[in-house]
């Protein structure tokens, strides 16, 4: 798992990251409307930088911002980006979220996150795993709040989280006039319960729009819609 993951347009080096390459960012990456056409890009908890990588290839925004706690992976990101094609487009700061919204005045068009999201109550013995892993790291109601601070008003969050959390990041976002624009439902094949879900959401209060996405027919023979979502980065599809 420590070598190189190779997309069509850009390579990911991954060995000094406590969290590798998963289905959650590259879904993520490839979910998240780009219609509003945005201008500037923050991904919160950034890792190796895919997610930021992956909107680089999909946007003309002129700043894609990053952010990561962790210094390894601060580090890699950091090289990730230099080596990929957007490396002018692309800046990754080594802060917590909640330095990062007091400190910066500038807004964001579009915030992307892939927040960890495992309760405190199972822990590794891998510090830098855990703190990539785990909900302490970055509390919903953290990110939530920064988030209120670093988009502009016409902004776009678009997250991706269990799909049992739904509910109550849902109802956390409600409270600071976030309100959910695009869900989609996220499941491994036909049979199995939905896992995860992506909530793109705004200051608009609209009706939201839902629908659903099966990665598998069967173990490693993709659906059209997965195929057709990710055609454009994985290698193989």
């Amino acid at each position: 798992m420590n070598k190189p993951f190779v997309f069509k347009e850009f390579t990911i080096k991954q060995d000094q990251c406590a969290m590798k390459i998963g289905t959650d960012s590259v879904l993520l990456g490839a979910i998240t409307s780009l219609s509003k056409k945005p201008y500037s890009i923050l991904d919160i908890g950034a890792g190796t930088g895919v997610l930021a990588l992956m909107l680089a290839q999909r946007s003309d925004a002129e700043i894609i911002d990053a952010l990561e706690i962790d210094a390894d992976a601060y580090e890699q990101c950091v090289d990730n980006f230099e080596q990929s094609p957007w490396g002018d487009r692309l800046f990754c700061y080594h802060a917590s979220i909640q330095e990062f919204a007091e400190e910066i005045e500038d807004t964001y068009d579009l915030i992307v996150c892939n927040p960890p999201f495992y309760s405190e109550d199972y822990k590794t013995n891998d510090a830098s795993r855990d703190l990539a892993r785990f909900q302490d790291a970055m509390p919903f109601e953290h990110l939530i709040q920064a988030v209120t601070t670093l988009l502009n008003q016409d902004g776009k969050f678009s997250v991706i989280i269990p799909f049992k959390a739904r509910e109550a990041f849902i109802h956390l976002a409600e409270k600071v006039n976030l309100n959910p624009e695009k869900i989609t439902k996220i499941r491994g094949h036909k049979a199995s319960e939905f896992k995860r879900v992506v909530i793109e959401f705004s200051y608009k209060k609209t009706a939201h729009t839902t629908s659903e996405l099966t990665i598998e027919h069967d173990r490693h023979e993709y659906t059209n819609e997965y195929i057709s979502l990710t055609k454009d980065f994985y290698l193989k599809m």
